[in-house]
């Protein structure tokens, strides 16, 4: 009775892991795959104690074992299989034995893949994202703000600590995204961070789980499919430079290179210029690539072929499992270069379609745009990766609306930012935006200034490029915080059972939140159907006593922006914009709804934005 007991108990421990011996399957990653995949080789991440005495064995049509490959550590197996391409959806045992016994065995699956999959569509200048952190939204789900075995439950009190927000909380207001006009949601990372001081995500313990204080692998899935019936697409953040101190195999590293420095910690230079500077040192480089965040956050070493073969199934698991529509990566330049080129190529061999940005924070385009895929890069380098973060953008919108116009400064830095448009591949694929979860809010950013907050988000919403939007700037969240990122991500008003303002309904919200929301809602509804911001070209003027005008245009629509920071009404001649507006003399203003006459003159109010549909 015992034996009979003990049998079921380890059933249930293991799932699709049998165990016949002392020797057992702690880890096998990825847990199981797809028939149909561009590339036919799977390699398996096998670990358990002295996993490495026994041979692996399959006997299922299609599937063959091409290598099973040992490393210093004993307790690791990589295995490499071929996929045929008749493959059929099935399960199959993975025997491993020790000579003719079978010691453990390990019921594998590879599944079916959706109608279209690798044709999946992804986020364009079409959309604009939705930044949300996840602790920060909504409580959904009172049940997961204490589970047991993770390091940190629920306290709202403490700024930098957890405050429940969790994927039932997005789930339950995407109607409120949705309505608000936005087409995609870029979630900060919803991975086990099983560490203190981790509620942002970016200390991943477990690269196949769900953090459970966020729910669970299927409600992540649940997450994108009733966010795709509304419209709105998920995209992933993705960290490929480094993993959490807490992560699992720390405790038992494959081999010594499986982490930069060999494990130990060498904070990072964080010099991103030495990666493309040809004067740099191999020093500065590896400084910079090779040295850790924080000490909490081991930097991965892609140069091990494991390691890179590892993160680049990893994405494309996530990608097929969670129907993705888009990837973000942090960090971008942090990892090795080579790497990042073949996991881009990886990734869009699979999925042609799919759009993915990277992090590169700096405000030179000389720096950013060495990452853009098809750059004619000095040293021949392509990352081969789609799109970008507009970091200098940023920062110079900022710039232009808080600075007083002269000669070479406020609203002109804007208008010669443009120019370095021609260092990008694809200038109109890079993600634009006002603030970020990283940065103060742009209210905060712009001295609380209402009519500079609105110009802000009027030029991010016409301009060239994928606009992204962090929650809560469109009720003027603020900062209250300098640097403190734990007071930058503020817990949106509403997402708590008790909050006295809802911002979900406006209830408790003031007349300037409201206005803002509004604000934002009626441009980002206009824009969704608008072609000529999606695709449309871009002329623009030179700024002009603190007048800035440009336009989107094609050969069926033009729409022209204007911003004025003047504290008067400026009354703009239409003769100066014949080059565009021609002999069209009606225009219609789509945030006050009313007819323009061109010919008569176009008025501006003081210290306002303006966007003329021109008819």
């Amino acid at each position: 009775m015992k034996r009979l007991l003990l049998v079921v108990f380890t059933a249930l421990l293991f799932g699709n892991v049998s165990v016949f011996a002392k020797q057992k399957i702690d880890h096998l990653e990825p847990a199981f795959w797809w028939v149909g995949m561009k590339n036919p080789n799977l390699q398996l991440l096998v670990h358990g104690e002295n996993i490495a005495e026994l041979e692996a064995e399959i006997n299922y049509p299609g599937v063959s074992i091409e290598k099973v490959n040992r490393v210093e550590n004993p307790n690791y197996l990589f295995v490499d299989l071929k996929l045929s391409t008749e493959l059929t959806a099935g399960s199959f045992d993975i025997l491993f034995k020790k000579g003719k016994k079978t010691v453990v065995k390990y019921n594998y699956e590879l599944k079916e893949r959706r109608k279209g999959a690798a044709e999946r569509k992804s986020f364009t200048p079409k959309d604009v994202m939705y930044l949300i952190t996840p602790d920060r939204f909504a409580n959904g789900n009172t049940d997961n703000d204490h589970v047991e075995g993770l390091s940190e439950g629920l306290n709202r009190e403490d700024k930098s600590g957890r405050h429940g927000g969790d994927i039932q909380g997005m789930i339950d207001h995407v109607d409120y995204i949705a309505d608000m006009g936005f087409t995609a949601i870029w979630v900060n990372p919803l991975l086990e961070n099983n560490q203190t001081t981790s509620y942002h995500g970016y200390a991943t313990t477990d690269y196949y789980k769900i953090d459970e204080r966020f729910g669970s692998n299927e409600e992540y899935l649940n997450l994108s499919k009733l966010a795709q019936e509304k419209g709105v697409g998920i995209i992933m953040d993705v960290i490929l430079n480094h993993c959490g101190s807490e992560h699992w195999w720390m405790k038992d590293l494959p081999s010594k290179d499986w982490i930069n420095f060999g494990g130990e910690f060498v904070r990072t230079s964080h010099k991103r210029t030495t990666v493309q500077d040809q004067y740099a040192s191999k020093e500065d480089l590896k400084d910079f690539t090779d040295g850790w965040f924080v000490k909490s956050m081991p930097d991965l070493n892609q140069r091990n072929p494991f390691m890179a073969t590892y993160l680049i199934q990893n994405a494309i698991w996530w990608v097929e499992y969670a129907n993705l529509y888009g990837i973000r990566v942090d960090t971008f330049p942090y990892s090795d270069a080579d790497f990042l080129s073949e996991w881009d190529v990886r990734l869009l061999a699979e999925y042609p379609n799919l759009n993915i940005v990277g992090e590169e924070w700096s405000t030179n385009p000389n720096i950013v745009s060495y990452w853009q895929k098809g750059k004619q890069n000095m040293d021949g380098y392509d990352s081969n990766l789609p799109s970008l973060m507009d970091f200098p953008m940023q920062q110079t919108l900022v710039e232009a609306l808080t600075q007083e116009d002269t000669w070479g400064t406020g609203l002109i830095r804007l208008y010669e930012l443009l120019v370095n448009d021609v260092l990008y591949p694809d200038p109109n694929n890079l993600v634009i935006f006002p603030d970020n979860h990283d940065m103060a809010r742009i209210f905060d950013q712009l001295d609380r200034d209402y009519d500079l907050y609105k110009m802000a988000m009027t030029y991010v919403l016409t301009m060239r490029g994928i606009p992204q939007i962090y929650y809560g700037t469109e009720i003027l969240a603020k900062s209250d915080a300098g640097s403190d990122h734990g007071l930058l991500r503020t817990d949106f008003p509403g997402g708590w059972e008790g909050d006295q303002v809802n911002a979900f309904t406006g209830e408790g919200l003031s007349e300037q939140e409201k206005d803002a929301q509004d604000f934002c809602k009626t441009i980002l509804n206009w824009r969704k159907k608008k072609e000529v911001i999606h695709s449309g070209k871009l002329m623009h003027y030179a700024p002009d006593n603190g007048v800035y005008s440009f336009f989107r245009y094609s050969d069926t629509e033009k729409v022209m922006v204007i911003l004025n920071k003047n504290t008067e009404l400026v009354q703009l001649d239409a003769k100066r914009y014949y080059e565009m507006l021609g002999n069209h003399t009606v225009a219609k203003d789509i945030i006050s709804d009313k007819i323009v006459q061109l010919n008569l003159g176009i008025e501006v109010p003081a210290r306002s934005a303006i966007i003329l549909e021109i008819k």
